[in-house]
C-alpha cells in the first residue's frame, strides 16, 4: 500500500507564517504536522509516500529526506492549482493500481490506523459536526456504508463530516473518476474534488465503510491550531518530572522546548511549544507556539503564534507574527 499526501495549498488562513513556510511544516507540539501524519502512517506499516507538493514544496522536500531518509518517498508538483481531486490525478503512474491511503497534509486526526489498513473495504474517515457546510459531507446508511458523499452541501443531509483520510482500495476506479471529472469539467466549489470522484466510485457500485475519529485537529487557523497545540502536547510533551535545568525560570507544563534553547529569568507555559536553538530572556510565554532561531526578550505573550528567525522586545501583547521578523515594542 502507497499513502498519498496533499501538500501543494498556500495557506492563505494561516498567513503570516505560511508566507515563508507551508502550513504542513508548522510547528505543533514538538513536533510538525506532517511529520505526526508520517509517523502514523509508519506505525501502520507503510513506508512509501507520495507527496503532492507545490507552493515552497522544496521545503517538505528537504524536511522529510532530513527527518526520514529512509522512508521511500516521491514527489509529484502540482503546478496548477486545481483541487484535491485534480492533485491526487497526477499520482496515477507511481500509484499505478496499488491500494492507496490518502490524508490531507493538515489533517491529524486519532484513530486506529491498522485496522483501517488491514479493513477489507475500503474506507472514508467521518466526524459529526455542528455545521456541515464547510465539508465534505457522507450520508451513512445503518451498517455504517456510505451511500452518497457531496462537497459542502447547502442542505446538507448528514451531519457527519470527511475528515481528509481515506483508504482506498480500487485505485483504478478512483483514476477513472477522477479523470471523467476533469474531462467533463466537474467542479465543486471552482475545484476538482476528491469528493465528486468518491461518489463516483459509490455509484459504480464500490463500497465504502465510514469509521469514525476520535479527535480531530484544526490546524487552519491561528485560534484553532493553538487549541490543537495545547490538546497535542498534553499527549506528546515530556512529562511533568523532566527538570529542564534552564536558569532562574519555571516550567509549567505541558511545554515542548526544541534542542539548543537557552532560557533564563522566564516562565514558559502552560500550553507552549517553542522550535530549536531559541533564547528567550526576562518574558513570560504561556498558549503559545514559538519558532526556531528565535530571541524574545522582556516580554508577555499569550495565545500568540511566532514564527523562526524572529527578534521580539517589550511589552504585553498577543501577536501573530511570521518568520524573519525584528519587533521592539518597547
Amino acid at each position: 500500500m502507497k499513502a498519498i499526501i496533499p501538500v501543494a495549498g498556500v495557506g492563505t488562513k494561516l498567513r503570516p507564517q505560511s508566507y515563508t513556510q507551508p502550513k504542513a511544516l508548522i510547528p505543533l507540539a514538538g513536533k510538525t504536522v506532517i511529520s505526526i501524519i508520517i509517523d502514523q502512517l509508519r506505525e501502520a506499516g507503510i513506508n512509501e509516500i507520495i507527496f503532492i507538493i507545490g507552493y515552497l514544496g522544496e521545503k517538505i522536500r528537504d524536511h522529510v529526506k532530513s527527518k526520514y531518509p529512509d522512508l521511500k518517498a516521491h514527489y509529484v508538483h502540482q503546478v496548477d492549482r486545481q483541487g484535491v481531486g485534480h492533485a491526487i490525478r497526477l499520482t496515477k503512474t507511481i500509484v499505478n493500481q496499488d491500494e492507496v491511503f490518502v490524508v490531507l497534509g493538515d489533517t491529524i486526526c486519532e484513530y486506529d490506523v491498522k485496522e483501517v489498513v488491514n479493513s477489507p473495504y475500503s474506507m472514508i474517515g467521518v466526524r459529526k459536526v455542528d455545521d456541515p457546510r464547510d465539508f465534505g459531507v457522507a450520508e451513512i446508511d445503518e451498517e455504517g456504508f456510505i451511500h452518497h458523499v457531496v462537497e459542502k452541501p447547502q442542505i446538507p443531509k448528514s451531519n457527519m463530516a470527511l475528515v481528509g483520510v481515506y483508504k482506498i482500495r480500487e485505485s483504478e476506479q478512483m483514476f477513472q473518476c477522477l479523470e471523467n471529472n476533469i474531462r467533463q469539467g466537474l467542479r465543486s466549489h471552482g475545484e476538482y474534488s476528491l469528493t465528486d470522484a468518491l461518489d463516483c466510485m459509490i455509484q459504480l457500485g464500490v463500497k465504502f465503510q465510514s469509521f469514525k475519529v476520535e479527535n480531530w485537529f484544526d490546524c487552519g487557523r491561528k485560534e484553532t491550531m493553538l487549541e490543537s497545540n495545547a490538546t497535542l502536547l498534553r499527549k506528546f510533551a515530556p512529562p511533568t518530572e523532566i527538570i529542564y535545568g534552564f536558569e532562574n525560570t519555571v516550567i509549567v507544563q505541558p511545554v515542548s522546548i526544541g534542542a539548543g534553547c537557552v532560557i533564563k529569568n522566564s516562565i514558559i507555559g502552560p500550553n507552549v511549544a517553542i522550535g530549536e536553538n531559541t533564547n528567550i530572556d526576562y518574558s513570560i510565554v504561556k498558549n503559545s507556539i514559538i519558532g526556531s532561531f528565535s530571541n524574545l526578550f522582556d516580554i508577555v505573550l499569550d495565545s500568540s503564534v511566532i514564527g523562526s528567525d524572529t527578534n521580539l522586545r517589550g511589552e504585553t501583547r498577543s501577536l501573530n507574527i511570521g518568520d524573519n521578523t525584528s519587533i521592539d515594542l518597547g
